[in-house]
């Protein structure tokens, strides 16, 4: 069947009218004495206009969430951890998931999270799904870890506090594998210092380790090691990956917030 062409039609004032909608795209004016024919919408083209400047909005909306995305997820793989893409065998997602939808509660807290476990038990993941949903709501995150962070710092002519600035500004912070960087009176330097920084800011911060926390409370450890382990401790709720934690670790108060937030 042929698609008719609707023309546009002169109504009895001389004014032009749409075929389609039969509104009005020409109206009749007084101006300094005299009658003009002047233009105007009509309804398609009213509808036409809005569909394209809500067009214009999504398309402005996904490129700066492909900026977002861009500068804060430092790894591509970073941008398919997304809860879509969860496959369900991790229960523990569900807490990823309450933490995104109370993030306005996390970020005045100051909650942040301290995912341990083995390799493999899906701790990135679970930060990365985090890091995805916040950034699709408009948020400012950047997820990245110490090793990039120490190569940048010791690039040349790097600016070192530019560096930890950078990264304290922004509402989430997200550190995976703390454990892996060297291990040099610098780099623990380093690491402590943006850890402090986001500390003293009240910035929540998310970290992935394959550290246990009994490693992490040892006493064996060496000063530079014990006052990193210890500050990550006062900032966020531990949380342990690849069954049940059997250390029974006593709750802290940031857990209780959390747990309470599960239960609801």
């Amino acid at each position: 069947m042929e698609n008719k062409i609707v023309k546009d039609y002169l109504d009895e004032d001389g004014c032009l009218r749409c075929g389609v909608c039969g509104k009005r795209k020409q109206m009749k004016v007084q101006l300094l004495g005299n009658l003009h024919t002047v233009g105007c919408l009509c309804e398609c083209e009213v509808k036409a206009r809005q569909e394209l400047d809500e067009k214009m909005k999504r398309e402005e909306a996904q490129r700066q969430l492909y900026q977002r995305k861009s500068v804060g997820l430092r790894e591509k793989r970073f941008w398919e951890w997304k809860f879509e893409n969860d496959n369900g065998s991790n229960r523990k997602m569900m807490i990823a998931k309450q933490y995104v939808e109370n993030w306005a509660d996390m970020k005045r807290k100051n909650v942040g999270l301290l995912l341990m476990g083995p390799v493999g038990t899906g701790k990135s993941f679970f930060a990365g799904c985090i890091a995805n949903a916040l950034l699709e709501g408009g948020e400012r995150v950047m997820m990245t870890n110490f090793s990039r962070i120490l190569n940048e710092m010791t690039s040349y002519q790097s600016d070192k506090n530019q560096i930890i600035q950078n990264l304290v500004d922004y509402p989430l912070l997200i550190i995976d594998d703390l454990g892996i960087e060297r291990n040099s009176e610098f780099a623990l330097e380093q690491v402590y210092n943006v850890i402090d920084s986001r500390y003293c800011k009240m910035l929540p911060l998310i970290v992935t380790t394959n550290l246990g926390l009994k490693e992490m409370k040892s006493q064996e450890q060496d000063v530079a090691h014990q006052r990193v382990y210890s500050r990550l401790l006062e900032m966020c709720v531990p949380i342990y990956f690849g069954g049940e934690d059997r250390r029974k670790e006593e709750g802290t108060e940031k857990l209780g917030q959390v747990q309470s937030l599960i239960s609801r």
